[in-house]
């Protein structure tokens, strides 16, 4: 399909859409849109009327002339000033009720995350994010355009019955819309130039005046240099933006140029006609007028269309996050997700590499998994380890090699249902700003059961936490709405107690679950995880896996897989490992000692 079939589809949807959520409305627009077209040519008209009536002594006729000008006159300014709120009404409502709420519904709808570690998708969210009104508003500049064009037509039939040299008129206007339009493309490119820079800006200032980097920023004397690269990016931001909006301006200003001179040059032809007797007075005041109304009519044109510069902006972006969604979407169907583990999992010759990566994540990963099993996934920091578990979860799709569940190769299980079927604590978990009860709540929104949420709060060691909140489990959490702040370690035991929501899955990840916690809520979440662990294993085959660099969590588990640059290097038992002396044995040794100084 091209590209202007594209653009013709998606205006005609939204513009449906504009139909559907404010049908008076936009009928109502649309009729003051159309009568605005013929009133503007009714100006000139009248106004022709009235000179000739002067002309001729006739006053009468010259009073009503000039009632029926000013009439078409009020009507034009009056049709602008309430079509405009009338038209930001509708774009504000759709934009945030259906263009808004579909990049999101898209987004998230993705059943992997590489699209949130992806430059170019970022860059996309950056160009359109608070600016879904902006989407809506390219349908109501087409129609807006439709009306400008009949609006030219008419007032080119009225030119045209005075004197055909009028009509050149027409492709000076058309001249300047070019080069006005050349000058809109040069912005569009700059700001999606300066969109990362845009980020690093709005990254830096929340560094400065966020209240937990605060205490590190002022204790490592960090601040100036922070604000010195906030204004780096700041700078970058200016420099590219007007860059952009002074080549744009030059090609305007030259459009401009082009329609003042054909202006003047046709208007003293028609005045040359009349002093020889080819036209009236009425007839050069009717050109005069409307040539000059004609160029106010570009000028709001081009006026409008600056103003619509973030449509134009933000439509490419807006296209081309529509497509990677439609691209990317899940396939329909695919296998159930069985209802225990009988056999394990297995991952065969497995190859990851993040977009941009000069080597790869994970690299010729085989290893066997039985059913029922606690692993432990250990390793310096970059060794693969919390890749690994993303794999599991479906959150990146290996490149080659296979990960099998019972056989049956994970890629042909429907991801919906996997994620069902498993539960997780990621180390770079989510602080829902909402309240307690929900925060961990959404861990199973099928369990809504008091119950698992006790239970869930214990597992966590969290029940501490929860005497202390003003309004117990509706205790609002987050600073940033007025409720209760907490520490980082309270944030990690509230993750922890989410992924406790869910009853029996088949797979538990643990991705550093306890980094942020003191030893004896270490030890005592693991002893509860583990617990739950040898539960689930016996009820339905689960497989625990735990992602840890201390030692001492990770001695207990029946398999321990030792990573290093992305490969498996070594696996098995505590015992084993130290007996064999290698990498495992090491890093424990490292470990104790640490510990022990």
């Amino acid at each position: 399909m091209s590209s202007a079939m594209v653009y013709v589809r998606l205006w005609a949807h939204l513009f449906a859409t504009c139909l559907r959520r404010e049908p008076l409305t936009s009928g109502l627009l649309l009729a003051a849109l159309a009568l605005n077209a013929v009133v503007f040519a009714g100006i000139g008209l009248a106004l022709k009327f009235t000179v000739d009536a002067i002309v001729a002594g006739d006053a009468a006729t010259a009073t009503v002339g000039g009632c029926l000008a000013a009439v078409a006159f009020a009507l034009d300014r009056s049709i602008t000033a309430v079509a405009e709120p009338m038209r930001f009404h509708i774009m504000e409502k759709v934009g945030h009720l259906d263009v808004e709420l579909a990049i999101m519904r898209a987004s998230a709808k993705l059943p992997e995350i590489d699209h949130l570690e992806h430059q170019e998708y970022l860059d996309r969210i950056t160009a359109v994010r608070g600016k879904s009104w902006a989407v809506v508003g390219t349908a109501w500049t087409v129609v807006d355009a439709g009306s400008t064009l009949m609006r030219l037509g008419l007032t080119l039939l009225v030119l045209g019955s005075v004197s055909p040299w009028l009509f050149l008129m027409l492709p000076c206007v058309g001249a300047q819309i070019w080069l006005d339009r050349r000058g809109q493309a040069r912005q569009k490119r700059a700001e999606l130039d300066l969109a990362r820079h845009q980020r690093a800006q709005d990254h830096f200032f929340r560094l400065c005046v966020s209240g937990k980097a605060g205490k590190e920023v002022r204790t490592t004397g960090a601040g100036p240099n922070l604000v010195e690269r906030l204004v780096e990016s700041s700078e970058q931001v200016r420099r590219l933006r007007a860059r952009g909006q002074l080549a744009g301006s030059g090609w305007s200003v030259a459009g401009w140029i082009v329609f003042a001179l054909g202006y003047t040059a046709v208007i003293g032809v028609v005045a040359v006609e009349a002093r020889a007797g080819g036209a009236s007075a009425g007839d050069v005041m009717m050109a005069a007028t409307i040539g000059a109304l004609l160029r106010e009519l570009v000028e709001r044109a081009v006026w409008s269309t600056t103003d619509a510069t973030g449509s134009v902006r933000v439509l490419e972006p807006y296209l081309w996050l529509k497509r990677y969604a439609e691209d990317r979407a899940p396939s329909e169907g695919g296998l159930a997700a069985p209802d225990r583990l009988v056999d394990g999992i297995t991952l065969s010759a497995l190859r990851f590499a993040y977009q941009g990566a000069s080597k790869p994540a994970i690299e010729d990963l085989t290893v066997s998994i039985p059913a029922g099993s606690v692993v432990a996934v250990v390793g310096e920091y970059g060794s693969g380890k919390s890749t690994l578990v993303k794999l599991l979860a479906k959150l990146h799709q290996p490149d080659s090699g296979r990960i099998l569940i019972d056989g049956t190769d994970l890629r042909d299980i429907d991801t919906d249902g996997w994620r069902e079927a498993m539960s997780a604590a990621f180390q770079d978990f989510g602080r829902y700003q909402t309240t307690f009860a929900e925060a961990i709540g959404i861990g199973d929104l099928r369990n809504g059961d008091q119950s698992a949420l006790d239970a869930a709060v214990r597992a966590a060691d969290a029940e501490e936490l929860r005497s202390r909140l003003p309004d117990g489990d509706a205790t609002q959490l987050g600073a940033e709405f007025g409720g209760v702040d907490l520490s980082e370690g309270q944030w990690q035991k509230v993750a922890l107690a989410r992924s406790r929501m869910r009853a029996e899955p088949l797979l538990f990840l643990l991705d550093e679950p306890t980094a942020s916690l003191d030893a004896p809520s270490e030890h005592a979440v693991f002893e509860s995880y583990m617990a739950r662990a040898r539960q689930i294993a016996a009820a339905t085959g689960a497989v625990t896996m735990v992602v840890s660099h201390r030692f001492s969590t990770v001695a207990g588990a029946n398999l321990i897989l030792v990573m290093k640059d992305g490969r498996l290097i070594e696996s098995g038992s505590h015992d084993e490992l130290l007996e064999a002396d290698g990498l495992y044995a090491e890093l424990y040794q490292v470990h104790s000692e640490s510990y022990v100084g």
